[in-house]
């Protein structure tokens, strides 16, 4: 079932590429192709991340440790590793990344459609959760290995954000006191 909607939400990112790339010629997606480019690069980096990361933290899954059954010993993140025949590939989650990464959909419609953002982000966290607990009773994560990996997809979706999207008001258009008693 998880490798299903896995590949849904592969699928969704295609159909996002899709769309960005369409909204150079199709004039309904014209006025959308910044959103829709924001939507498919914070996807792309919010997946892309993960297996660099992996390599370079070499984290054990819980069911490969000597506590839970395994043959490997428990070490701190980013602390010496023991040595091992094969290196541990378990933080941050891969799957719950696959869910995390729409939260790609908030940011893209927060500006122009904020509830449908809100369904956005209920999606990814409720998406996302649901594959960090699967894989948890697997015994593939620990609790904190899908919090940091909502975590990183948040940062990043945010970044791309930032940088594609945001356009703060200019200083004359709040509604602030000052301009009200003005």
């Amino acid at each position: 079932l998880h490798d299903r909607a896995k590949q849904l939400v592969m699928l969704f990112g295609v159909l996002a590429m899709i769309g960005f790339a369409a909204s150079f010629k199709v004039q309904r997606l014209m006025p959308w192709r910044r959103e829709l480019g924001c939507l498919v690069l914070s996807m792309a980096l919010s997946t892309a991340f993960v297996t660099p990361v992996k390599v370079v933290t070499s984290v054990q899954c819980p069911w490969s440790l000597t506590e839970f059954g395994g043959q490997e010993t428990y070490s701190e993140l980013l602390s010496p590793r023991p040595a091992t025949d094969k290196p541990g590939r378990c933080w941050p989650g891969g799957h719950a990344a696959t869910g995390f990464t729409l939260f790609a959909l908030f940011f893209m419609l927060r500006d122009r459609r904020p509830r449908l953002a809100k369904l956005g982000l209920i999606v990814a966290f409720g998406l996302g959760s649901v594959f960090s607990v699967g894989r948890m009773l697997q015994g593939a994560h620990f609790f904190s290995h899908n919090i940091w990996t909502a975590v990183f997809c948040w940062l990043i979706c945010l970044g791309v954000y930032y940088f594609v999207l945001y356009r703060p008001e200019p200083n004359g258009s709040s509604n602030s006191e000052e301009s009200v008693a003005g």
